[in-house]
């Protein structure tokens, strides 16, 4: 083994030790301080050291002999009267013995980063248990239940294509429920932080995150009951209408990066026409005070496996009219999934252009037409549920945003 080698890992040992160490040391852990993680670290890089002519039995060896030394003094404690029930330090201390090892034996980056996850852990404690006090127990469900859909449902559903035109992947189709719906409950858990003090602006974005439909849907009722409202309600519809559009990059930037390139100009430029006057209207009342709407929980079974169904249907009606009708048939299908949801069309759309069977210049135009689609049914629904008053609001940026979608159809490259 190079002694430069050596040197170097064992001084990132002494480092993480030293660091994990300081904490537990301002924190009066009677087991272990700012001495003894250091040495726990370099106890672990050392048995790696020794077991690389020796064989793995030495890491093994180094480790019982560490937890018999913590049963130790843990028992020591129970002469000094009562024992911290916690294992915290404990815990911390075998795997820094573990983190020592690695540092020899595997990734640098990845033992550091253990490393440093481990002090930020231990100091944020405070913090964490807050957080914990802040989730109500419908909150908590949400988390377990997106844990179910994600860590449970997805890895046994089968890898293999079914169906007509063979596009129907019980996997694939789940793991886009599994990226919608943590995007919206990333909206979600932020707004159970903030709710009713979020603001008209960051109402606007969580609604836009969670579901740009509901918030419409939800607002127009308001309005309608509250006329006076009507402003505000229109201030966080359009904001939400224009977050849309950063859902929509984000999700092709995590299922189809290379299709960024095509799809982000045009789509930039449809945020920009519905944020820019939803800005001078938040602006012109931001001290008006906004309590948001109560959140459904968007990891709820049911409303995963609904999505699962519309996402499937999306993915054999574009198969089927790009049989039949070449890419003009893929413009219909958009136009009347985007009406309820634009995630799946954009998801099935990224998708074809990944597999070069769809070329990016007409795969980001399929997605603007659904979101021309979707913002059509949000000013009808703004008419039936709220009126005339919020309907005045609207009505001139949503066409706004229409006219610029179709110029960006028939000019745009």
């Amino acid at each position: 083994m190079d002694l430069t080698f050596v040197f170097e890992r064992l001084g990132i040992a002494l480092g993480l030790g030293l660091l994990v160490g300081l904490q537990r040391e301002s924190a009066a852990s009677r087991l272990a301080g700012i001495r003894t993680f250091p040495l726990v670290t370099f106890l672990g890089a050392v048995s790696a050291m020794v077991a690389q002519p020796l064989g793995g039995l030495v890491i093994a060896g180094g480790f019982i002999a560490l937890a018999i030394l913590i049963l130790v003094g843990k028992a020591s404690e129970l002469k000094d009267g009562p024992v911290d029930p916690g294992l915290t330090t404990e815990v911390a201390m075998l795997l820094m013995f573990g983190v020592g090892a690695y540092l020899i034996v595997g990734h640098l980056e990845a033992a550091i980063a253990i490393g440093g996850t481990v002090a930020v852990l231990l100091q944020f404690k405070g913090q964490m248990h807050g957080v914990v006090e802040k989730l109500g127990e419908g909150d908590l469900k949400a988390i377990m239940q997106f844990a179910l859909i994600s860590l449970v449902i997805l890895p046994v559903l089968p890898n293999e294509s079914y169906g007509p035109y063979s596009v129907l992947n019980p996997q694939k189709i789940w793991w886009m429920v599994v990226l919608v719906v943590g995007i919206s409950l990333g909206g979600y858990i932020i707004y159970k932080f903030f709710g009713k003090d979020a603001g008209v602006l960051l109402g606007g974005v969580l609604g836009g995150t969670i579901s740009s439909t509901a918030t419409t849907v939800t607002y127009s009722r308001r309005a309608a009951h509250s006329p006076a409202d009507s402003r505000l309600a229109a201030v966080i519809i359009m904001i939400a209408s224009a977050i849309v559009f950063v859902r929509l990059l984000l999700i092709i930037v995590l299922v189809a990066r290379p299709f960024l390139r095509a799809a982000a100009p045009p789509l930039l430029i449809m945020l920009l026409v519905l944020w820019a006057p939803s800005v001078v209207m938040w602006f012109r009342g931001r001290r008006e005070p906004s309590d948001l709407p109560e959140q459904e929980n968007p990891s709820e079974l049911r409303s995963a496996l609904l999505f699962g169904m519309i996402y499937a249907i999306v993915l054999l009606a574009v198969a089927a009219a790009k049989d039949r009708f070449g890419n003009r048939g893929l413009f219909v299908v958009a136009s009347l999934s985007g009406l309820t949801d634009v995630d799946a069309i954009t998801l099935s759309t990224s998708q074809l252009v990944t597999e070069g069977r769809l070329a990016p210049a007409e795969g980001w135009k399929v997605i603007l037409v659904a979101t021309m689609s979707n913002l059509v049914f949000k000013g009808g629904a703004v008419a039936v549920l709220a009126g005339r008053t919020l309907l005045a609001r609207v009505a001139p940026l949503y066409a706004l945003a229409l006219g610029v979608g179709a110029l960006l159809l028939i000019l745009w490259p």
